[in-house]
């Protein structure tokens, strides 16, 4: 099974905001493959399978998204047990799990990938990280720095909206994503 998580805060006060980039990379994909979007309360997302493939928007807000995706990854077995039990620290979950959220260390317009690296600072994938005791698995990072106003603090930059200028751009960028 693959599991694909675009991260992003619910609710239409986070819409095309910066730090919503995730879930609107996630919305793209979902879109074009003519799928649609199911509430799961047990793992408070929403979700999608589409053959042996999952994909996930939590809805726990940015800072929880590890309740949501260690939720999931329990529910379909995927995460790798010690003694039976206990799951594994720092099991690879490089082939099983993609999380693809907004980057603000990366210029924007700019995709990076990379595996098995820290969160950065972002909490969302730290959230993640500390609920699967393992930062082993595949991250999509969507640059979103751009001309941040040396007054304004990062959080308040994140939760901005992009400008009708941005929008078309990361639109464009995300149209080019492939998984």
């Amino acid at each position: 099974m693959k599991i694909i998580v675009g991260l992003g805060n619910p609710g239409e006060k986070y819409n095309n905001t910066r730090h919503n980039a995730g879930f609107m990379a996630i919305d793209k994909i979902v879109k074009d493959k003519n799928l649609e979007w199911k509430e799961n309360k047990k793992f408070n997302a929403i979700l999608i399978k589409d053959g042996n493939t999952l994909y996930i928007k939590p809805q726990t807000f940015m800072n929880n998204s590890g309740t949501a995706v260690r939720a999931v990854l329990d529910y379909y077995k995927t995460l790798p047990k010690k003694l039976g039990l206990i799951t594994a620290k720092n099991a690879d979950l490089s082939g099983v799990l993609t999380v693809i959220h907004d980057d603000i260390d990366i210029e924007f317009g700019k995709i990076k990938e990379s595996t098995c690296s820290r969160s950065a600072g972002h909490k969302g994938v730290e959230s993640i990280i500390n609920h699967l005791k393992t930062k082993n698995f595949k991250r999509i990072r969507i640059g979103v720095k751009g001309n941040k106003p040396e007054q304004m603090a990062t959080t308040d930059y994140v939760l901005a909206r992009f400008s009708k200028e941005e929008l078309t751009q990361i639109n464009k960028l995300i149209t080019e994503l492939t998984l």
